[in-house]
């Protein structure tokens, strides 16, 4: 058997694994990383209603809703604002989170956001995903639908 076939077929058994996540938690996943990815592109307007458009457009307004009371109660637990500003407004508290993720460095605002992600997509799955899994699928699930794969000449490594 040749190495490219043998990781060929890990990698088909790695992808087996993740077709039989609950559709529940999938869609979580989806929710979470979307969300996260919004927020992380966000351009701050002062025109701009915050949550409206960090989440994404196509939900159920049940989540939406969810969503709206949530990531102001998650960006202040995160310690994204300081409690000093007294904000209350849902958008206000958003606004200077997402300012305070746009000034940190590079890699702690990588792994801000990955909590970030990890969070809402608990709060999405209603408690039905442990931290645990919840960090080991939002980061295969943005390594496969939100980066650009990155393709590996199998002859390269072994020549």
């Amino acid at each position: 058997m040749s190495l490219k076939s043998f990781l060929n077929r890990i990698l088909d058994h790695i992808k087996s694994l993740f077709n039989t996540i609950p559709n529940e938690i999938a869609t979580a996943l989806k929710i979470g990383i979307s969300v996260t990815e919004n927020i992380k592109n966000f351009v701050n307007s002062p025109a701009a209603d915050v949550l409206t458009a960090i989440i994404p457009g196509d939900l159920d307004n049940t989540i939406k809703e969810k969503l709206q009371l949530s990531i102001p109660v998650i960006l202040t637990e995160l310690k994204l604002i300081e409690s000093s500003l007294k904000l209350t407004k849902p958008n206000d508290i958003a606004s200077a989170a997402i300012e305070t993720i746009t000034a940190m460095d590079k890699n702690i605002r990588c792994g801000v956001l990955h909590q970030l992600s990890i969070l809402i997509t608990q709060k999405v799955a209603d408690g039905k995903l442990s931290w645990s899994d919840g960090v080991y699928l939002s980061q295969w699930y943005y390594e496969h639908n939100f980066k650009l794969p990155i393709r590996i000449s199998f002859s390269k490594l072994l020549f």
